[in-house]
């Protein structure tokens, strides 16, 4: 005696090929019961903003592309952020030593350095007006 299932019967089908028959697809039993009522339930949530990927894919170019925008656009976002504050400083710093230059030749230097400062002054002005 074995312990093995008996062989499923074999089939032939209409196109002439033969196969075993618990392969074969279930037919779909009509429902014997009442039918179930379908429910469309719409769940309003806001997707992403996607709106530069959804017209680069449409565009036609490929998802590295994309990808590579979406990861370097951030990085390129902070690194034009980074120069900004650098140069925000120096020019900061650069004020700051030009009113002290101008400061101390003011106040040391006496009438001649009195007088340096307004003629830087009134050159200073006269360059704005051109």
């Amino acid at each position: 005696m074995s312990n093995l299932p008996d062989p499923a019967p074999v089939v032939r089908l209409p196109d002439g090929t033969y196969t075993y028959a618990d392969h074969l697809p279930t037919p779909i039993q009509p429902a014997t019961g009442p039918v179930p009522q379908v429910v469309h339930q719409h769940i309003h949530q806001a997707p992403p903003d996607r709106t530069v990927q959804r017209i680069a894919l449409g565009s036609g170019i490929g998802a590295g592309t994309v990808a590579a925008g979406v990861y370097f656009g951030p990085l390129l976002v902070g690194a034009l952020t980074a120069i900004a504050a650098n140069l925000a400083l120096l020019a900061f710093l650069a004020t700051v030593l030009v009113w002290g230059v101008h400061t101390v030749i003011k106040s040391v230097g006496g009438p001649d350095g009195q007088q340096a400062a307004k003629a830087i002054g009134k050159a200073r002005r006269g360059r704005k007006g051109k």
